[in-house]
């Protein structure tokens, strides 16, 4: 008889030949689509001379046989459902002296429900993951697309679900046997594998891990090549963060971050800590200088943590420290509630204090009033934050390099988009390679501006300026319109008298 074709969706016949094992099993398959049932592979006959010819193999409904007893059952609430029904259904087949399968048994009585054509994908045997389909997989895991919406996509390509051999439980199961597999040698191990490989794949890379008395990894830090080349240019100052926490230990996310020449955010650095004491910000602070070079940054912005002003104190003496406005403000409404509700009168004064004054003595005097008018001049915080002053009042900062930085938002702008891909529950190989996602989009955004910067000229408000036209020139246009600002501010000025008691000439804004 002729040979079977592999999607072949006739009924079996006894003395069909086949040119393979494999090739019985899809015909079959096949016939079990169109009918309705979903088969698997039963008992093997296999050559006594090789121990790996099949001599004879039977095929069965995936129905076949019962399933044994299992004393565990008695303590289960919700068993599992019985899925066989001792279906006879069956195919099977024997190597013949031409080297061909032939078919020598067909039972096509089923004693249950078969499946209908708008649910026979979802049979067991009809799925399977193809090497185009695991690809496009990784890559939507790696882009950070959920199963389900992968396999809408995937399915929209195929023109249906019901087209496609694989389902959303069957993507997750291949992401988890992935996951698994990456971290076979364990976290510390995949951990420093995916270190190696960085390294490998650029010698720039620097990291650094900090271990325990027991050689238990604690705190780790990062940097990669372009964070290096950034950090040289823009890392004067800085803003680092740890309140967002990632991982399945909730160990805390540190990033130092800053301002590129397009004033988006760029990162210096980050780590992964074991805690937030005194030693660990130490180590940290450490092994950053050294990864770039014994550089420290003129300033640095960070939340008001105990522990991390004693480290930088004791690590970055030289370094100016200022306290992030953000959560100045956030501990603000800890402790005294509903003062800082917005729209309040408290709230705008205590911003006056923070942004708007320039001289000391109005500080001062805005800051009596705003103790005795709103009765809080026995608050302890607010009695902690005055002595503070210094390292978050606009008047006590006119002489500190900040590049307009206030706070610590730059870092908690990388947190944000970090929370749309991360879970507590990620392993430390699916945080890297999130992470990495992330930090590519901030910079492709500094990609953008950069060609928006070479493509498009700034305007410029007096053309035949010499000083507008070479800082057009010169600057980016975001530096630009800030510098434009200043000029505006500098064309309105105006000499009030030069016989005044001072020796120079002053002078001052028109009113």
């Amino acid at each position: 008889m002729e040979n079977a074709c592999l999607n072949d969706a006739r009924e079996p016949q006894v003395g069909m030949l086949f040119n393979s094992e494999q090739e019985a099993y899809d015909f079959y398959n096949s016939y079990g689509r169109a009918m309705g049932f979903s088969i698997r592979r039963h008992t093997v006959n296999k050559s006594k001379k090789d121990k790996m010819t099949i001599t004879s193999r039977r095929f069965v409904c995936s129905k076949a046989g019962s399933r044994q007893p299992d004393k565990r059952d008695n303590n289960v609430t919700n068993p599992r459902a019985e899925t066989r029904t001792s279906c006879k259904a069956q195919m099977a087949i024997c190597l013949g002296g031409d080297g061909k399968y032939m078919c020598r048994e067909f039972v096509e009585e089923h004693n249950h429900d078969l499946h209908t054509d708008s649910t026979v994908h979802m049979m067991r045997s009809q799925r399977h993951m193809s090497d185009i389909h695991m690809y496009e997989i990784d890559l939507a895991d790696d882009s950070g697309i959920r199963p389900r919406f992968t396999i809408e996509l995937m399915g929209r390509q195929a023109g249906g679900i019901e087209n496609l051999s694989c389902t959303t439980q069957d993507v997750r199961n291949y992401l988890r046997t992935k996951r698994m597999s990456s971290l076979s040698y364990g976290e510390a191990g995949s951990l420093l594998n995916y270190f190696v490989t960085q390294t490998r794949n650029n010698p720039s890379f620097t990291y650094s891990v900090q271990l325990d008395s027991e050689e238990q990894i604690t705190n780790i830090f990062w940097a990669d090549p372009k964070m290096i080349i950034d950090y040289a240019h823009f890392g004067d100052v800085v803003s680092f963060d740890t309140t967002f926490r990632t991982n399945r230990q909730c160990r805390p996310l540190g990033v130092f971050a800053g301002f590129n020449h397009h004033r988006g955010c760029t990162v210096f650095g980050a780590t992964l800590l074991y805690d937030e004491t005194v030693e660990s910000f130490k180590w940290l602070f450490e092994v950053f200088a050294e990864a770039h070079g014994g550089k420290k940054p003129i300033t640095i912005f960070t939340d008001q943590d105990a522990a991390m002003t004693i480290a930088l104190t004791d690590m970055w003496p030289q370094t100016w420290h200022g306290l992030c406005t953000w959560h100045l403000m956030q501990n603000g409404i800890k402790h005294l509630g509903n003062m800082m509700k917005d729209g309040s009168g408290f709230l705008k004064d205590i911003k006056k204090c923070i942004y708007q004054y320039d001289e000391e003595e109005q500080f001062d005097r805005a800051w009596s009033k705003l103790l005795s008018e709103n009765g809080v001049m026995d608050n302890a915080w607010l009695r902690r934050m005055y002595t503070l002053r210094n390292k978050w009042a606009k008047c006590y900062m006119k002489n500190t390099f900040t590049l307009g930085i206030r706070s610590t938002q730059l870092s908690e702008s990388l947190n944000s988009d970090l929370k749309d891909y991360l879970k507590s529950t990620l392993d430390v190989v699916q945080f890297f390679k999130h992470f990495e996602r992330v930090l590519n989009q901030k910079r492709g955004n500094e990609l953008k501006a950069e060609f928006e910067s070479r493509n498009k000229l700034p305007r410029l408000a007096n053309s035949m300026s010499i000083v507008q036209k070479q800082a057009g020139e010169l600057y980016t246009p975001t530096i630009y319109a800030l510098f434009q600002e200043e000029y505006n501010w500098m064309t309105v000025c105006c000499i009030r008298d030069r016989t005044d008691r001072f020796p120079d000439f002053q002078l001052g804004l028109l009113m």
